[in-house]
């Protein structure tokens, strides 16, 4: 195994813990056979390569890696996923972000299901507009049977989704996007009323400038079939609003992405319509197109003055522009494509994106608060500047080797020319930024503190660098105050630190929606694609409040949103740092005021009844049995591993006996489901639309199925109503199903920051 441990790299922990797992090759037996510097000497090498296709010499062609590798290597930037991870690699796909066309044939939706299938499996992110089927209920001509409509068809782009394991690193992410004057829209909007349907899609409708303006006038609009071109009935716009308002105040979908704006900045208007984006949203693309994203870290672009951050280095960043659109613009040429028609119309555009992360970082070194309008105005500087270089380079680039084929159709026809029909998009960062050791993205911080893996009698703190920092030197650190802000999330209301750090230690939550709107329209004023960010609610918040941020989205000239709501996932965790402290509390007093107390199991009864669950693991079928007493409570559990014996049997056995043991003990099942959900084994299995982890999480899930019938409890009363709805500060979407860290909501995405996993970068 290569030794990770670096000597001129600056890697954290967690850094090193996700190229490990994620992006460091491995040899057959799943060793890690490279060290973070062979990877990115891999990446600059495969990329600089390129070179040798425009006449230059090899000392050039190294010079160049060399630039390449020093840019990655100093954190100043970093290419999208699938370029770290396959780059000189036998794969050798290097795009994050695809569109498929879905038309309204079987051959068409068939082919689009398969096309995503390769995608994934090479470590890429699908985008789909569904707008073009014809409507639930309509006559398919051919065969004069009735059309069963868009959403019945995403479950089939679902399932597929679900099968595919993207490059043995990455799993497969759809976006799905229905027009707002589509006959099913309605369907649509309510898809994922219980969070069990689509779980591989992320969903949008397509806001058009009609609808808004019926909103506005409180009119109603049209729905257009879209086989016949014709209106076949009219609804309220405000009825149609306020029901998608109401999805994604409750849990974050659909989002909503403005489709005509979307086409009115569409540099190739010629070529096709912008239906669809990636799965984050940021990034519009015609059908058939692929981009290759990339992502600056303004932390490490700023000038000092003795020691002290005194603002932009914009000459550093300058310079890191021009490198940075060098190299994306050579992942075009490299890339293996995984369809012919994706390599064509790629090429043909040429399309880069360029982004951002670190934002939060700078602010916070530069000592600006992110909700003040100096930081928006600093965003909007800070983002032209990027906008303007990244054209000056990819015009550089067209003088050398030659505008993008659509150029002579595109809006720039009569401008300078250029290489990349767009040169700047803002992706989420997720993995990336654990990589590069910063913010990620535009977002704010997600915590200041904040307790990482927590296991039984070890806590494991991360803490904003900066902060701990600033907090030593100016002598108000102490382990019992990150404790508190580990609790707390924020540093708002916590009096031991001083109110000039506070005001610049920013956290999503001390953060107003409308205020994370207006940063986003900041960075949106010069990105030529779309901006990828969540714009976070408390879990208080109401419909209207959600209502408002969309409005101002779309007076600000955002191209969508992403809104979500703390707690409105059914999976979310709720317990706190507090909450579990005070129970912990609780627990010591009552052991020290009774320390004779001791817990007998209650007694078998003669007669018991239950039910048999069978649960597909990677050892094989495990059936699980789950009994209850006469009062309808939890019992007892057995398992039987089908034909399996063994080591994984006996454990079954194990766990069945231990959790008989604690469910006789007046242990509620909720406990037992949360201490055995999301153990690992090297063998996971996938089973009705999730992923089984282990023989452990099997049991988990059974148990949670189980009781889910009528609520069933243990019977001791110790489920308290007051725990449920205790509410966690840090935005948090339940456990990590790879790690069972916590995952977060940022950039449109999700992401752990334990162990890297994410859904879409």
């Amino acid at each position: 195994m290569a030794e990770l441990a670096t000597t001129h790299l600056e890697l954290t922990p967690s850094a090193l813990k996700v190229l490990e797992k994620r992006y460091l090759r491995k040899d057959e037996e799943g060793q890690t056979v490279e060290a973070p510097e062979d990877m990115f000497r891999r990446v600059a090498k495969t990329v600089a390569s390129v070179e040798l296709n425009y006449a230059k010499s090899e000392a050039e062609v190294k010079n160049i890696e060399n630039e390449f590798y020093s840019l990655m290597t100093a954190s100043k930037f970093l290419p999208n996923s699938p370029t770290l991870m396959n780059a000189g690699r036998r794969l050798g796909q290097l795009s994050a972000c695809f569109v498929l066309p879905v038309e309204d044939s079987m051959e068409s939706i068939f082919e689009a299901v398969k096309n995503a299938a390769l995608i994934h499996k090479s470590g890429g992110g699908t985008g789909f507009s569904f707008s073009n089927l014809r409507p639930k209920g309509d006559i398919v001509g051919s065969t004069k049977g009735i059309s069963s409509g868009p959403l019945s068809f995403m479950t089939v782009f679902d399932s597929a989704t679900e099968a595919i394991k993207q490059g043995g690193t990455r799993r497969g992410a759809n976006m799905g996007i229905l027009r707002v004057d589509h006959p099913d829209i309605l369907e649509f909007v309510s898809a994922k009323e219980n969070n069990s349907r689509l779980n591989n899609f992320n969903l949008s409708v397509g806001i058009t400038d009609t609808f808004m303006k019926a909103l506005e006038k409180d009119e109603e609009y049209d729905l257009i079939n879209p086989h016949t071109k014709q209106s076949v009935r009219r609804l309220k716009a405000r009825e149609v609003f306020n029901l998608i308002v109401q999805h994604a105040w409750k849990n974050g979908e659909p989002g909503v992405v403005f489709i005509d704006r979307m086409n009115q900045y569409n540099p190739t208007p010629s070529v096709g319509q912008i239906e669809s984006t990636n799965p984050c949203g940021e990034q519009p693309l015609l059908p058939y197109e692929s981009c290759n994203l990339g992502s600056i870290n303004l932390a490490k672009h700023i000038r000092h003055d003795a020691s002290r951050a005194a603002g932009v280095d914009w000459d550093t960043l300058r310079e890191t522009v021009h490198r940075s659109v060098h190299f994306l613009d050579n992942v075009i040429v490299i890339n293996r494509y995984p369809l012919k028609k994706i390599e064509e119309s790629t090429k043909a555009n040429r399309k880069i994106g360029l982004g951002v992360m670190g934002w939060a970082d700078m602010l916070i070194q530069l000592g600006i608060p992110y909700n003040s309008e100096e930081a928006s105005k600093l965003a909007t500087e800070v983002m032209k500047f990027i906008q303007t270089e990244s054209k000056k380079q990819s015009s550089f680039l067209a003088d050398e080797r030659g505008t993008f084929p659509n150029f002579e159709v595109s809006i720039y026809r009569d401008k300078t020319p250029l290489r990349n029909a767009t040169t700047t998009t803002i992706a989420p960062t997720g993995t990336l930024s654990i990589i590069a050791g910063c913010s990620s993205g535009i977002e704010p911080l997600f915590a200041v503190a904040f307790v990482r893996n927590v296991l039984e009698g070890t806590k494991l703190y991360e803490v904003n660098p900066i902060f701990e920092k600033i907090a030593k030197e100016r002598g108000f650190w102490s382990r019992e105050l990150i404790d508190m802000i580990a609790e707390n999330g924020s540093l708002q209301g916590i009096t031991e630190v001083p109110d000039d750090v506070k005001k610049f230690f920013i956290t999503a939550h001390d953060i107003s929606p409308l205020d994370h709107i207006r940063m986003q329209a900041a960075f949106q004023k010069h990105v030529d694609n779309a901006v990828s960010k969540t714009v976070n609610f408390s879990h208080n918040a109401t419909p209207k409040e959600v209502e408002d941020a969309y409005f101002l989205a779309y007076g600000l000239g955002c191209k969508g949103v992403t809104v979500y709501r703390d707690g409105s996932r059914e999976e979310q965790v709720l317990s706190t740092g507090k909450t579990t402290s005070e129970n912990r509390k609780q627990n010591t007093e009552h052991r020290e005021s009774n320390t004779e107390l001791k817990i007998t199991p209650k007694k078998r009864p003669e007669v018991i009844k239950g039910t048999t669950r069978l649960m597909k693991t990677g050892c094989g079928n495990l059936y699980v049995t789950i009994n209850e007493d006469e009062e309808g409570n939890l019992f007892e559990l057995f398992t039987q591993m089908g034909k399996a014996g063994g080591c994984a049997s006996s454990q079954a056995e194990a766990i069945g006996r231990l959790v008989s043991l604690a469910l006789r003990s007046n242990i509620e099942p909720e406990e037992l489901v949360k201490n055995l959900k999301g153990i690992s084994c090297h063998s996971p299995a996938w089973a009705n639309g999730g992923k089984i982890s282990s023989c452990s999480d099997a049991i988990s899930k059974a148990i949670e199925r189980y009781a889910e019938r009528g609520s069933k409890k243990n019977g001791n009363g110790s489920h308290h109503k007051e725990q449920k709805e205790s509410k966690e500060n840090i935005m948090l979407c339940g456990a990590c199903p790879d790690c069972g860290g916590a995952v977060e909501h940022e950039g449109g995405c999700a992401v752990c920051r334990d162990c890297g996993f994410t859904k879409c970068s």
